[in-house]
């Protein structure tokens, strides 16, 4: 697996989440867009893929779903989907991303808090690095379960807190 260096994919990802922002918000206006994932961590290594936490009323979430699927949005299948989550692909014609469509309030909103933790401590984003770079030859199940390992430590330590 292939992991970049924050200056060869940084400023790419930040124009293309506000790209996709902005037709986002017009589609969900009763959501908040929120720019996860290792691409919105300054000084983070990433595969350079944009992910996108779309925080709704979970009232709203099963309607949303279609909307976006009615947008071209693909629900993708391999993963954990409940009625407070859904991830979706972007459609064929948008600059790729992925979004994961989270119920307020839900457990899910832990997307937002674990970059903020980030975003918070630089120490952790080379503790995430160094996680990352030391799985990445593990295969693609492999390095997830290496992720998630420590994305949970991370949680809980935040939840522990709180």
């Amino acid at each position: 697996m292939l992991l970049l260096k924050p200056s060869e994919y940084q400023a790419e990802i930040a124009a293309r989440f506000e790209d996709v922002r902005a037709v986002i918000s017009t589609w969900v206006p009763e959501g908040r867009v929120e720019h996860i994932g290792s691409s919105a961590i300054p000084g983070a290594v990433s595969k350079g893929d944009l992910d996108i936490c779309l925080i709704v009323p979970l009232s709203a979430h099963a309607g949303i779903v279609s909307r976006l699927i009615t947008q071209g949005y693909q629900e993708q299948q391999d993963t954990l989907r409940t009625p407070e989550l859904c991830m979706l692909n972007s459609p064929a014609s948008a600059a790729e991303h992925a979004i994961q469509l989270v119920a307020a309030g839900s457990e899910f909103e832990g997307f937002v808090q674990f970059r903020d933790a980030l975003l918070a401590n630089p120490a952790l984003v080379e503790e995430y690095n160094a996680v990352k770079s030391q799985s990445s030859h593990l295969g693609a199940d492999g390095y997830r379960a290496a992720k998630s390992a420590f994305i949970a430590t991370v949680l809980a330590s935040i939840n522990a807190k709180t």
